[in-house]
């Protein structure tokens, strides 16, 4: 995934955002977040909740490690889909 952004051309107006004061800033469709608001914040990446991963030693025939790592970056998120859908395919 290239992370650069797709255009150069920024629309909004440092200069102008620069000068400003806190005061200046219209918080009237975002209300300040308190103290205990950022306590009980709760931080979620995509929809579904990441099950807890744990790290273990496996076995695997240096074949198949060798295949999947050849697969590029995420090789073990792979092994761990297709680990998964076994499971799931599995579960009575």
């Amino acid at each position: 995934m290239n992370k650069q952004s797709t255009s150069n051309n920024s629309m909004t107006d440092w200069e102008k955002l620069d000068a400003m004061k806190d005061e200046d800033i219209d918080l009237s469709d975002a209300p300040e977040i308190t103290p205990e608001m950022f306590a009980k914040a709760v931080v979620a990446h995509g929809l579904k909740p990441e099950i807890r991963k744990e790290q273990v030693t496996l076995r695997i025939d240096s074949d198949v490690l060798t295949w999947f790592r050849e697969q590029g970056p995420g090789y073990q998120t792979k092994i761990n889909r297709l680990l998964r859908a076994y499971v799931e395919a599995h579960q009575v």
